[in-house]
């Protein structure tokens, strides 16, 4: 995935099937015309997926998390959902000159910071809003800044279902809380 345009992208995780929260989250990406949603496993199945997203106007991208163990979650069902894009593992892409990583479990996400590879890495997996700014060195001796990003849960098993909405043009990152909405 490259996209070049300035715009925003919802992040997402720890979903677990609960179709109510992610379709109200997914209204009002609709509604702040969103186009990228990117999630960071444990979504439940690839149904509820398929039923969350059905009014979603963008592109979906994710990760399997631990719970997403399932008969039905191979790589392959998932890609019978319209403008889905899931790996098992990690997934990487380009967003306005930016390289992110999403992948579900903070031990990789940290790895994957340490690789230098990347200016944001998006996890899950421990339920709980994070963002951490790690200084790495770049290319030629340089620094550079890696934003360590986990949105919280999406299902509210053990906190408010939130969710996180980052701006390519003004580089602000906000939480957003589902009842708030």
């Amino acid at each position: 995935m490259r996209q070049k345009t300035k715009m925003k992208i919802a992040i997402v995780s720890d979903t677990h099937g609960n179709e109510a929260n992610f379709k109200k989250a997914v209204q009002w990406i609709n509604k702040q015309k969103i186009k990228i949603i990117l999630h960071c496993g444990d979504i439940g199945s690839s149904e509820s997926l398929k039923e969350s997203l059905e009014d979603f106007k963008g592109e979906f991208f994710g990760v399997f998390g631990n719970m997403d163990d399932g008969l039905d979650n191979s790589v392959d069902y998932y890609k019978k959902i319209p403008n889905a894009k899931i790996e098992k593992k990690t997934l990487e892409a380009e967003i306005d000159e930016k390289c992110i990583a999403i992948t579900h479990f903070p031990a990789e996400a940290r790895e994957l910071v340490r690789s230098g590879k990347y200016n944001m890495v998006f996890y899950g997996h421990t339920h709980k809003a994070y963002l951490a700014r790690q200084n790495l060195k770049g290319e030629g001796g340089g620094r550079k800044e890696c934003l360590l990003i986990n949105p919280g849960e999406m299902a509210g098993h053990f906190f408010k279902p939130t969710f996180a909405v980052y701006d390519t043009k003004t580089d602000i990152l906000e939480l957003k809380i589902l009842e708030k909405l």
